[in-house]
C-alpha cells in the first residue's frame, strides 16, 4: 500500500503572516492535496517571549482567507516541552551533548581573538570552548551557572556514520559539521528549533517537508538528530523564496505586506492564490 502523503505548515506566531508565508503554506497544502494526502498545521510557539495569542488567531484568519484547511487540530509546540525534554535526555544518554556556559558576548570575543573562525550558514561557528571542559569542571558549573546544551557533532557522527536525506529524488549527503556544535536546548527555553522540529515532524507522521530553501542547510542537522533518536526521515522539498520585483526576499523585516493588510485593502484572495501558484 502506498504511503499517505502528510505535509505541514509551521509558522511562528511572532508577527502577522505575509506573502512569503502564503507562498510556502500553499506549496505544502497543494503537495498534500495533489497526492490525496493530509495537510497539518503546527504553531511553533516555543519562544514565549515573542509569541503572541493575537498572532495565533491571525494565522488562523489568514489561512482561512486563503481558502486553506487542515486535517487535524493545530499542534502547539509550547504544549510539548516534556517531549523535547525526553529527546534531550536520550541524547545525553548517548553522550553526544555537552553543557555550554558561554554567553554570546564571550563567544564573539573568542572568535574575534582567534583572528579566524570557520563560518557556517549562520555565521562564525562556535569555537568549542565548553567542549574542552573537564568532567569535574562541568559538574561544578552545572550546579550554579546557566547553560545551554550543544550537540557534539563529531561524537554524534561517530555513532551514526555517514547519512543522507532526499530532496525529491536526489540523495543529499548530510553534512551537519557545516553548523558546528549547534545548540539543542537554549538557556531560556529548554529546547531549540532543531530539536523541536525534528521531534514534531516524527510525532505528526510528516512524510514530506515542504518549506523554503532558506531552511535547506538546517536539514543536515535534522537528519543527524533523526538518526540519533531513531526517528523516520521524511522527503524534503525546499522551494525557492518569493521575492519582490527588485529581487529582495519577501520577509517581515524587509517590509513585506501582511495578509491582514491586503485583506483590509480588499485584495481578492482567489486571484492572489492563483497568482502565487503561478509563481511556483
Amino acid at each position: 500500500m502506498a504511503q499517505i502523503v502528510i505535509s505541514r505548515f509551521a509558522p511562528s506566531p511572532t508577527g502577522r503572516l505575509h506573502l512569503g508565508h502564503a507562498f510556502s503554506a500553499l506549496a505544502a497544502h497543494d503537495a498534500a492535496r495533489a497526492a490525496g494526502g493530509r495537510f497539518l498545521l503546527r504553531i511553533e510557539d516555543i519562544d514565549t517571549t515573542r509569541s503572541r495569542p493575537e498572532h495565533v488567531a491571525g494565522i488562523f484568519d489568514d489561512l482561512a482567507w486563503l481558502g486553506l484547511t487542515w486535517d487535524e487540530p493545530p499542534l502547539f509546540q509550547s504544549q510539548r516541552m516534556p517531549l523535547y525534554g525526553k529527546a534531550l535526555s536520550d541524547l545525553k544518554a548517548l553522550g553526544v551533548l555537552y553543557p555550554c556556559f558561554c554567553t554570546r558576548a564571550e563567544i564573539a570575543a573568542e572568535v574575534a581573538a582567534s583572528g579566524f573562525a570557520p563560518h557556517g550558514p549562520d555565521g562564525p561557528l562556535y569555537p568549542g570552548t565548553c567542549r574542552a571542559l573537564t568532567p569535574d569542571d562541568r559538574a561544578a558549573r552545572l550546579s550554579r551557572d546557566a547553560h545551554s546544551w550543544r550537540l557534539d557533532v563529531d561524537a554524534a557522527l561517530a555513532l551514526t556514520g555517514p547519512l543522507v536525506w532526499h530532496e525529491g529524488d536526489r540523495a543529499i549527503p548530510a553534512d551537519p559539521r557545516i553548523h558546528g556544535d549547534v545548540v539543542l536546548a537554549r538557556k531560556d527555553l529548554g529546547t531549540s528549533y532543531h530539536l523541536s522540529v525534528t521531534v514534531d515532524d516524527a510525532a505528526q507522521g510528516i512524510t514530506d517537508v515542504v518549506r523554503g530553501v532558506d531552511l535547506f542547510d538546517a536539514t543536515h542537522v535534522h537528519r543527524l538528530l533523526q538518526a540519533l533518536l531513531n526517528l523516520p526521515t521524511p522527503l524534503y522539498h525546499h522551494h525557492p523564496l518569493l521575492t519582490a520585483p527588485d529581487g529582495a526576499r519577501l520577509a517581515k523585516r524587509h517590509g513585506a505586506p501582511s495578509l491582514a493588510s491586503m485583506r483590509a485593502e480588499g485584495v481578492d484572495p482567489v486571484t492572489l492564490v492563483a497568482d502565487l501558484r503561478a509563481r511556483r
